[in-house]
């Protein structure tokens, strides 16, 4: 496995692997979750990229970037078994050098949700993203269920800027009483990780709903609201019912829909969604 922190050194390596290559994108913190999406691409791809960079130009005045958690070193203990050929672990410099200034913006898509909470965020996840496209040139890249609007930012970037990449969508990993796998799960107390299962018990009831035949959206973000407002840690941010592509709000409900929401736990802010088909209640897997 090499690691290398230049863009010239990771390019010179990556063009002495020939085959399909799978990049997984990552902050670093890696969890089950990250390896999940590691294990995916070395199943599919001849060579397997890792990035970790905690991305400055995707947190907002106010958010965790000096506190998000780091541990380089533990890290790539746990990639070295995986089969990785190259991991990139680049500085802020490298990224965004001196004089930076171009920036991709992913208009409709990035609007809602954690765009209005979150402003610019999805600019720097997008121009980050669209870089590390360029400097791997990857066959495929491999992204979590979880962040379930970044996907739908990333895809439609991809599209509209005709990159020849194949994004593979993976399911969310989730602890045994439903939460969800997230580097800022380390943030909780040992209360607040009690309570923190409600975000899942919230999407369920909604899935439960859609089950037997609940086509409301509104129905929907009650059913989530309710069981929400039974937790004393939980205060919502938003609870939505979406079209998985465009993350507009539904009212009536087709094929699909795309329930999530965006809840604090103490100061801690955690995500989750579930992809409800017809069919069944569950995450999707592309």
């Amino acid at each position: 496995m090499d690691t290398v922190v230049d863009i010239e050194g990771l390019r010179r390596i990556r063009a002495s692997l020939a085959g399909s290559f799978g990049l997984v994108p990552t902050m670093g913190a890696l969890h089950e979750g990250h390896l999940a999406l590691v294990r995916r691409a070395r199943e599919e791809c001849a060579h397997v990229g890792v990035s970790i960079f905690v991305n400055p130009a995707q947190f907002g005045p106010n958010e965790d970037l000096r506190c998000y958690p780091r541990d380089l070193e533990r890290d790539l203990r746990l990639l070295a078994p995986l089969g990785v050929d190259l991991v990139w672990t680049p500085d802020p410099a490298t990224v965004y050098p001196t004089d930076f200034q171009t920036w991709i913006s992913v208009e409709d898509v990035a609007q809602p949700l954690e765009g209005i909470r979150r402003p610019g965020h999805f600019r720097g996840v997008a121009t980050v993203v669209a870089k590390l496209f360029n400097i791997f040139t990857p066959t495929k890249a491999y992204f979590g269920q979880k962040d379930a609007q970044q996907v739908a930012v990333i895809r439609r970037m991809v599209v509209d800027l005709n990159f020849p990449i194949e994004i593979i969508v993976c399911p969310t990993v989730r602890e045994p009483d439903g939460l969800a796998l997230s580097s800022r799960n380390a943030y909780l107390s040992a209360e607040e990780r009690q309570a923190a299962p409600v975000l899942f018990r919230a999407l369920a009831a909604a899935g439960a709903a859609f089950a037997v035949g609940e086509r409301d959206g509104e129905a929907l973000r009650a059913a989530m609201n309710a069981v929400l407002s039974a937790e004393p840690r939980a205060q919502a941010d938003y609870v939505s019912a979406a079209d998985p592509a465009s993350m507009r709000e539904l009212d009536r409900i087709g094929d699909s829909v795309l329930v999530s929401l965006a809840v604090r736990i103490g100061r801690t802010r955690l995500i989750d969604n579930l992809l409800l088909f017809p069919e069944a209640h569950h995450a999707a897997c592309d």
